[in-house]
C-alpha cells in the first residue's frame, strides 16, 4: 500500500507541475526531488550507528551520531543520496540514504504506554512499554496505532509515542 500511495503523491505532484505554478497550492503534497516520495515522511534507522552531518555530503562536519538501530526519524528534505532528518527532539541533520529504511517505527514518549488488544480504552492491556522503547508501527487510525515488538502486538493512543502525525491514517 505504501508504494501505491507514494505513486499517487508523485503523480499529484507531476500533475500540479504540468498545470503550472498557479495550480500548485499550499495544499499540494510535497515530494522529494530524488525519490518522488512524500515529504515529510517517517523512516527508521537501518544501521546501529549513523553519522548526522551538518550538510549533505561526507565533507560536512559530523554534529552527532545516532546509535540506536530502528529509531524513528522523519525525512524532511532530500539532496542526492542524502536525507535531511528530524528526530523526536526536533534536532535535524543529514544522513546517508543507505543508513535508513522505509520500515515505520515509533518511540514511546509517555512514562508508560499501554498496548491494548483493540483500539479501545476498555480493551484488555496486552503489554506496557516504558518511555524510550522502540516498537514497529504497523497501522494507524485516527486516534490509535497498532504497534508490535517480537511476539507482542497491541494498540496504543497516538499521544503515547512519536513516529506518526496526529492526523495520519494508514494500514
Amino acid at each position: 500500500m505504501i508504494g501505491r500511495r507514494a505513486g499517487a503523491w508523485a503523480l499529484a505532484g507531476l500533475l500540479a507541475a504540468a498545470a503550472g505554478p498557479a495550480a500548485a497550492t499550499a495544499a499540494s503534497p510535497r515530494v522529494g526531488p530524488e525519490t518522488g516520495l512524500p515529504l515529510p515522511r517517517y523512516v527508521s534507522l537501518k544501521a546501529s550507528e549513523a553519522n548526522v552531518r551538518r550538510g549533505p555530503g561526507r565533507t560536512h562536519r559530523v554534529d552527532w551520531v545516532f546509535v540506536r538501530r530502528g529509531m524513528p526519524l522523519q525525512i524532511i528534505a532530500e539532496h542526492g543520496h542524502w536525507r535531511r532528518v528530524r528526530d523526536m527532539d526536533s534536532a535535524t541533520g543529514w544522513v546517508y540514504h543507505a543508513l535508513l529504511r522505509g520500515n515505520r517505527t515509533a518511540v514511546v514518549t509517555a512514562e508508560v504506554a499501554e498496548l491494548r488488544a483493540a483500539p479501545d480504552p476498555e480493551a484488555r492491556v496486552v503489554a506496557r512499554a516504558e518511555r524510550g522503547v522502540v516498537l514497529d508501527l504497523e497501522a494507524c487510525g485516527r486516534e490509535w496505532c497498532e504497534l508490535s515488538r517480537g511476539s507482542v502486538d497491541g494498540w496504543a493512543r497516538k499521544a503515547a509515542f512519536w513516529g506518526a502525525e496526529p492526523d495520519e491514517v494508514f494500514d
